[in-house]
């Protein structure tokens, strides 16, 4: 804790001034002149050689990264072309169950051979309007190309 003394040296006299205390005599407070860090001067090259050298360092960071997006990417592509071909193969069934239920349940309406040519023919009718669809996207893909080769 402060005495009083010390205190009333650092408060300001009545006019504003402040006056502080003097520093201490002993030699151990005083700098050496070697003791002073000379003034840091960069050069020109120094500044180009940092920058090259940040450059690489940025370059060699940023192919890395590139590298772990590819990987991850290339690991979620894997996974979504194996769960869609699951969902298709699991769709098939279901569809192949739907087929033979609606066999099954016509049979007693339209004889075992009018159920399956009226659910053929249904699936026929269906594959040929998909059919139709997919042609005119294409189509309309292709007029497009063309119509861009020519301007």
């Amino acid at each position: 804790m402060a005495s009083p003394q010390d205190t009333a040296a650092v408060r300001p006299p009545d006019d504003g001034t402040v006056s502080l205390p003097d520093p201490p005599d002993d030699a151990s407070s005083t700098i050496a002149e070697d003791d002073v860090a000379p003034e840091v001067r960069h050069s020109l090259f120094d500044d180009i050689e940092a920058l090259i050298d940040d450059a690489r360092t940025y370059v060699s960071a940023e192919l890395t990264y590139q590298k772990t997006r590819a990987g991850f990417v290339t690991d979620r592509v894997k996974k979504g072309i194996a769960f869609g071909a699951v969902a298709v193969f699991c769709g098939v069934l279901a569809t192949i169950g739907l087929t033979v239920g609606l066999i099954i349940a016509l049979t007693p309406l339209v004889t075992a051979w009018g159920a399956t040519a009226i659910v053929v023919l249904a699936w026929l009718l269906f594959a040929f309007l998909l059919a139709r669809r997919a042609a005119r996207n294409f189509s309309e893909a292709s007029a497009a190309m063309n119509e861009s080769d020519e301007t």
